[in-house]
């Protein structure tokens, strides 16, 4: 017998859902005219679960928690234990936020650590025009798809010495992202393990970096 070719279509549709934190800026409440940019936060594998307690471990909710204060909305969604971050979970949370609350669209960032490098990485590929910038840190990811995003800001980094993720894993990603004329930095940080993101989230200028660029 021979193989015929053949083509379905068929509508398919899901429930979103996810738990999260979030942070208003100094500000927000009393000048009801104002946009505000949002930064979103995915963490690593280790914070996944249902206690939110977990998500303010690292990285800026872990900043907000001791007191630190962001020019941004923060979100910081919690990856549900055994699962992995879901591109168009995150992209829906994204829609409710922005239905609800006064976001600037054209001032989107997303930034993660490990599984939420990944992640970042993946969001920003499924969603590449819908971002301002992005850092992830200590992920990686389909380098061989990224002339999606060679638009995009972007700035990475990474321990030399990671046992957990190697170092490889971002220096691919941005090797393809410049070889596509993408616009990328990469920050290593010679001899350091896993946690890169320590020094990364409490540099200023990280943050002050993200300000400066907008969605065209």
């Amino acid at each position: 017998m021979k193989q015929t070719p053949k083509h379905f279509r068929r509508k398919i549709t899901m429930t979103a859902q996810a738990s999260y934190l979030l942070y208003l800026p100094p500000g927000y409440a009393s000048d009801r005219k104002k946009r505000w940019p949002l930064l979103l936060f995915l963490h690593g594998a280790g914070e996944r679960g249902n206690n939110l307690d977990l998500v303010q471990s690292h990285g800026p909710a872990k900043l907000i928690k001791q007191g630190q204060e962001f020019p941004f909305i923060v979100v910081s969604p919690q990856c549900p234990t055994g699962e992995w971050w879901r591109a168009e979970v995150l992209g829906a949370l994204l829609d409710e936020i922005e239905s609800r609350y006064r976001v600037d669209t054209r001032r989107l960032y997303v930034t993660g650590l490990s599984m939420g490098g990944y992640g970042t990485w993946a969001l920003a590929l499924t969603f590449p025009h819908r971002f301002a910038a992005i850092a992830p840190i200590c992920g990686g990811g389909h380098w061989w798809t990224v002339t999606r995003i060679k638009h995009l800001p972007v700035w990475v980094f990474h321990g030399t010495k990671d046992s957990v993720v190697p170092f490889k894993r971002s220096k691919e990603m941005v090797d393809a992202l410049r070889q596509a004329g993408g616009n990328v930095r990469f920050t290593r940080y010679p001899g350091v393990d896993h946690d890169s993101w320590t020094a990364t989230y409490a540099n200023p200028k990280l943050y002050e970096w993200f300000l400066q660029h907008q969605r065209r």
